[in-house]
């Protein structure tokens, strides 16, 4: 078992985590919800030191809904450090832990017309649009990881249901991931909407891969912020981000406590 799996369970107890929950920009108050303990990113060996507003760097373990979960209440980009695999040992650390799925959560900037911001859109595949990737340097066969079904059909079916039984809409949609920090271009924006991308973000991707190569299920939902460069006439930006975000995670909420008490 990792280091900072042992410290885990040395705080918050030995009892399996059914779940991982990774909380995108603007989301961090999730973590609040959970009755646990809180662990700062410090005190786990190997967890990025996150530098972007907007992000809580703990990892809080406990229950919500009834359902044992871990929450990371931030993640490091690719843009922070260069480091595409940021997060595999926070992962490892999920995976020691006994779960064996995560839903990851991000803002994201919408390229269709009928979903706007407040909304959310649930991930029925991705674009590695910056041609990164976590697995990079790693040495056994096991990075070639199949990525044919990497958003677990039946975890989708489930937050789809969730959804519904909550009246919340979750569109389907292909998201893209931009490595930022910089926002897209109009003209990048088009390109990614020729190859089939349907909303973009700057984050995922890279733990969708480690998820799937460590063996875990994945989902992912994202909470839209803005309209993509070009869509509208909005002035995109961090602070635009932040500011959207709680419109789709009260939303978000609903259908991720629906889904936990199903996990009960």
């Amino acid at each position: 078992m990792s280091k900072s799996a042992e410290i885990v369970r040395a705080r918050a107890g030995d009892e399996p985590v059914r779940l991982g929950l990774i909380l995108g920009s603007g989301l961090g108050h999730l973590a609040g919800k959970v009755e646990g303990v809180a662990i700062p990113y410090t005190d786990l060996p190997g967890f990025p030191h996150v530098g972007v507003s907007g992000h809580n760097p703990n990892l809080v373990v406990g229950t919500l809904e009834g359902a044992r979960v871990a929450v990371f209440g931030a993640r490091e980009h690719y843009y922070e450090n260069g480091r595409a695999d940021a997060m595999r040992v926070p992962l490892e650390c999920l995976k020691a832990l006994g779960a064996e799925a995560l839903i990851a959560t991000n803002a994201a900037g919408s390229l269709r017309p009928d979903i706007r911001p407040g909304d959310l859109m649930l991930l029925s595949d991705h674009i590695n649009f910056s041609g990164l990737n976590p697995l990079i340097g790693e040495k056994t066969d096991a990075r070639f990881v199949p990525m044919t079904t990497a958003h677990d059909v039946g975890l989708r079916e489930a937050l789809r249901e969730s959804a519904e039984a909550v009246g919340v809409a979750l569109p389907t949609g292909v998201y893209a991931w931009y490595s930022g920090p910089s926002f897209e271009t109009p003209a990048e924006i088009r390109a990614i909407k020729i190859l089939g991308g349907d909303a973009v973000g700057m984050s995922t991707v890279p733990e969708v891969i480690l998820a799937r190569f460590l063996g875990l299920r994945v989902a992912a939902i994202s909470t839209i912020t803005n309209m993509a460069a070009g869509m509208s006439d909005e002035q995109i930006s961090h602070e635009h981000t932040k500011a959207m975000a709680p419109l789709g995670a009260a939303k978000l909420e609903r259908v991720l406590r629906h889904y936990l008490r199903g996990m009960a």
